[in-house]
């Protein structure tokens, strides 16, 4: 049997790892997942490392243990990987442990997913979405401690006037905060990366954390945080999933208001949301769509 050639290789793999970027805007772009990581290079480049080692080690295990090479190069087993990578420098300092658990959680994570994506496919299962990422940073946070990992050093975060500049800064960030970015350039960057995948999906992503942001303050929200961006990634997102599968309008939207009002619960619960909101949105949607569905036949 003929192996591929180094450089053919390294190109595959290079390629996988751009599209599994895009993978996280639900997309499968090169360039897309080139300007994620340009985005992470100009607002955070201390999380540059992280995202590739994830990224890396997601893909990695998935073609050592013979998973589907189109999905592989599609970026299917690097996103969850890309987005453990940036959680894990985003949040802790930087130790010797640090890449052994980007590595850990990368590979982890492609194991996760391969069963969820059989079963979506030959079995009709809801997606699977980035449910590895959150179900895996959940886990690192409680055993963070006991594993002695010291917090990354916390960046104080300038007081923000509700004024029409600041708005449209928190939409850009609210883009950003999809990959722990809160810099309006990121943001920026990022849909400019969605507009070269599909300019419905940038529409629809900008949409999405304009809504978000704009429910928060009209429930009386901390202006704060929905300035920074953190009331609008999980309904862009929702807003991006939806957008795909269903063309009419009524889904995305609902989708955009359940991802906002599902986000305070997981406070509640003493957990991170993370993207969590964006999954169960999703997932409440879709199994209300295949009800009315089969309603309708019978």
């Amino acid at each position: 049997m003929r192996h591929p050639s180094l450089p053919t290789r390294t190109l595959s793999q290079s390629k996988a790892l751009l599209n599994g970027c895009s993978q996280i805007f639900l997309q499968q772009h090169p360039l897309c997942g080139l300007l994620c990581l340009l985005a992470i290079a100009v607002a955070a480049p201390q999380l540059l490392g992280g995202a590739l080692l994830g990224g890396f080690a997601g893909g990695l295990t998935a073609r050592q243990r013979r998973y589907a090479e189109a999905d592989i190069e599609a970026g299917l087993y690097s996103y969850n990987g890309v987005l453990l990578g940036l959680l894990l420098c985003y949040t802790f300092a930087w130790s010797p442990l640090l890449p052994l658990l980007i590595i850990a959680s990368g590979g982890i994570s492609a194991m996760l997913l391969n069963p969820l994506l059989q079963r979506s496919r030959q079995r009709q299962w809801l997606p699977a979405y980035t449910s590895p990422f959150v179900v895996l940073s959940w886990l690192l946070l409680v055993i963070a401690a006991p594993l002695q990992l010291a917090p990354a050093v916390a960046v104080n975060s300038p007081v923000l006037s509700v004024d029409w500049l600041n708005l449209c800064a928190a939409v850009a960030r609210g883009l950003g905060q999809v990959i722990f970015l809160d810099q309006p350039l990121a943001g920026l960057i990022l849909f400019a990366g969605l507009l070269v995948a599909s300019r419905r999906a940038a529409c629809w992503a900008l949409f999405g954390s304009a809504a978000g942001l704009g429910l928060a303050l009209l429930l009386g929200w901390p202006t704060p945080t929905a300035l920074a961006g953190l009331y609008g990634y999980n309904a862009a997102l929702a807003a991006l999933a939806l957008s795909q599968n269903h063309r009419q309008p009524w889904a995305p939207l609902l989708g955009i208001v359940l991802a906002l009002l599902l986000q305070p619960g997981f406070a509640a619960l003493g957990l991170p949301a993370l993207t969590a909101p964006f999954i169960l949105a999703c997932w409440l949607v879709q199994a209300a769509r295949r009800s009315a569905r089969r309603t309708a036949v019978e």
